[in-house]
C-alpha cells in the first residue's frame, strides 16, 4: 500500500496534468481553423468578400473624457479631442465608420484608431469633436447607428 505522502504527490501530478491539457491542445485547435484561399478568378466574388460583413449596428455612443487628451491610442497615435476618431471593440483599426445619431439624424464619419472595453452590445467611444457634430456633447451618451464604410464609400 502506498504511503499518504506518495498518494498526495500522485494526486498533485494528475491535477497538474489535467490543468495543462487544455493549454497543450491550443496549437492543435488553431491549426484546425486554417482558412482555405480563394481560387476563383471572378472579380465580383473577390470584391464581395472584401466588403464588410457588418452592414449596420444600432448601439450606444459615448465620448472620451478630458483626461485622455494626449494619451497614446492602440494604433500608436496620440488622442486629440478635435480629430474625428473613435474607439471600437472589434472593428479593424483604420476603418472609416459612419456614425448616425438616431435622435436627430446628424451623422459624422470617424476613423477607428483605438480599442474600448468589451461590451455585450454594440458600443463606440467617439472623440469630443465627433460627439459635438452628432449633437450629444454634454449629454454623455446617445443611441446611434454604426455603419462601417468600404474604401469606395469613404
Amino acid at each position: 500500500m502506498a504511503s499518504p505522502e506518495r498518494s498526495l504527490r500522485l494526486v498533485r501530478i494528475v491535477a497538474l496534468a489535467l490543468m495543462l491539457l487544455p493549454i497543450h491542445t491550443l496549437p492543435l485547435l488553431a491549426s484546425e481553423q486554417v482558412v482555405k484561399p480563394v481560387v476563383e478568378s471572378s472579380v465580383e466574388k473577390v470584391e464581395s468578400q472584401q466588403k464588410s460583413v457588418v452592414k449596420k449596428l444600432i448601439g450606444i455612443a459615448t465620448y472620451y473624457a478630458k483626461k485622455f487628451h494626449g494619451r497614446e491610442t492602440t494604433s500608436g497615435e496620440r488622442y486629440h479631442p478635435e480629430k474625428l476618431t473613435a474607439a471600437h471593440q472589434s472593428l479593424p483599426l483604420g476603418t472609416k465608420v459612419l456614425v448616425r445619431n438616431l435622435a436627430n439624424d446628424k451623422e459624422v464619419t470617424v476613423v477607428i484608431n483605438d480599442r474600448c472595453r468589451k461590451k455585450s452590445f454594440p458600443f463606440i467611444d467617439l472623440s469630443r469633436a465627433a460627439a459635438r457634430k452628432l449633437g450629444f456633447f454634454g449629454e454623455g451618451k446617445a443611441k446611434v447607428a454604426i455603419i462601417p464604410l468600404t474604401e469606395g464609400e469613404s
